[in-house]
């Protein structure tokens, strides 16, 4: 099939690079011309595992191309997908713009019949506000007998297991009206989804419904045993047990409640935001969301909380060793990361901190104060355990693996104090108490 995908972020270049590798032509549109000129180089944007390599293998073998507008292409395509970014607007909402302008010049440039796949999670509606302005489009040109269909097809894609996640799906849930989409679709998705039964039809609004709901109930998940192990703590209960109790009911399950110092990332803090604004301009009060949005607010200051607690308040004198930026292991990413809150506050409190992350150092250099780096307040180190040296305490905000097993032999001869804050509980207490460090995890 001839494809061509707008926006070339993280759902634009996953999607693109996996549908090339189905043997797909696949051209990527992006504004931003920098980003285009370094893809066509075959320099990614973003860190995912297995993405250059893909990418760069299809450039090379003419079934990727990059563009930075639908004027530099002269393809005729069987399918556009939207995949521009959805950002929080000042109230919450979802701001539509950018999904918007899309639409426009898609209306712009296309000469006949596609299917329209809006992979960008938008709020329930937005796909007949595309179709209608494509068509407005349309019309100005004269074209009136070019018809449309708009399908939602939103993307389920963890960061660190994109392109698995992309392969292999554990489900497919496409929003149609049309019996002709529907065709055009099963087409697209044969080659990965060959057990129809994984492909769920609805209707279009029922799908960009259920994209929000399914991050809206992850986010609850995360939120409800965050606040359990608050309790937990101050009630002298190891959550950790508590956790391996309720995960070994197969109504709950293992899956999102490892409790920890907050979620981040760009899907469900923004996606929790934009359902409770949806929730209040329809007269429904969002009381339970509202109350993960909360719990995940007060989650991201523990760890400057505890830290504050046994130092004190003034840190001027106290180094920091931190391992780990991102909002998660596998990914580059630092929207809504917790180390974001954490060093916000340790800065206010004058502490100098070390810091280390396998791959978002160079993401978190262009996105924290050049302030807090000239002062020497705040420095990126290049190995891990060089963000012990002669630090007061250690502090772990993201389980990359190689934090999850520390050589605590080296670890003991580094610090000048001992003292670690677990921010995901990766390790135990009775380990750390025997080898004198003084331990404090998440409801431990």
């Amino acid at each position: 099939m001839k494809i061509i995908v707008i926006g070339a972020g993280y759902v634009g270049l996953v999607t693109g690079a996996c549908f090339a590798e189905l043997g797909n032509r696949v051209t990527l549109v992006d504004v931003n011309q920098e980003k285009v000129a370094n893809l066509k180089k075959g320099i990614l944007p973003i860190y995912e595992p297995n993405l250059e390599a893909m990418v760069v293998s299809n450039l090379n073998d003419g079934r990727l191309h990059f563009v930075s507008s639908l004027k530099e292409t002269n393809v005729e395509p069987d399918i556009i997908i939207i995949a521009v970014g959805t950002p929080s607007d000042q109230d919450g909402s979802a701001d539509m713009q950018y999904v918007l302008e899309a639409a426009r010049n898609i209306g712009a440039y296309i000469k006949n019949y596609c299917v329209i796949v809006d992979k960008s999670t938008v709020p329930v509606g937005v796909a007949k506000q595309v179709e209608n302005t494509i068509l407005q489009e349309l019309r100005k040109r004269g074209l009136v007998d070019v018809q449309v269909d708009v399908v939602s097809n939103p993307e389920f894609l963890r960061e660190g297991a994109a392109i698995d996640d992309f392969m292999r799906p554990d489900r497919i849930i496409i929003g149609l009206s049309s019996e002709k989409a529907k065709s055009i679709m099963l087409d697209l998705y044969h080659p990965i989804m060959r057990s129809p039964e994984k492909i769920y039809f609805m209707n279009v609004p029922d799908a960009e419904m259920t994209k929000y709901v399914a991050n809206a109930m992850l986010a609850t998940k995360i939120s409800f045993m965050n606040e359990m192990a608050v309790l937990c703590e101050r009630l002298g209960v190891d959550v950790e047990n508590v956790r391996i109790g309720i995960g070994s009911d197969s109504r709950i399950g293992n899956a999102f409640i490892y409790p920890g110092c907050g979620y981040g990332g760009s899907c469900f803090p923004k996606d929790v935001k934009a359902l409770i604004k949806m929730a209040n301009s329809y007269g429904v009060d969002p009381l339970v969301l509202q109350a993960v949005e909360e719990r995940n607010h007060h989650q991201k200051r523990l760890l400057p909380n505890k830290i504050t607690q046994h130092f004190g308040e003034d840190l001027s004198k106290i180094k920091i060793g931190v391992w780990g930026l991102s909002f998660k292991p596998g990914t580059d990413d630092m929207r809504e990361a917790s180390s974001l809150v954490l060093l916000e506050e340790l800065m206010a409190r004058k502490a100098t901190v070390q810091a280390y992350d396998p791959v978002a150092m160079p993401a978190a250099r262009k996105l924290l104060s050049d302030e807090w780096f000239s002062s020497g307040q705040l420095s990126m180190v290049e190995y891990q355990y060089d963000a012990l040296h002669d630090v007061d305490a250690l502090v772990l905000v993201t389980e990359w693996k190689p934090f999850c097993y520390p050589d605590i032999t080296a670890m003991k001869k580094l610090m000048r104090q001992r003292v670690i804050f677990d921010g995901r509980n990766q390790y135990d207490p009775k380990q750390m108490s025997d080898a004198e460090f003084i331990y404090y995890g998440i409801g431990r």
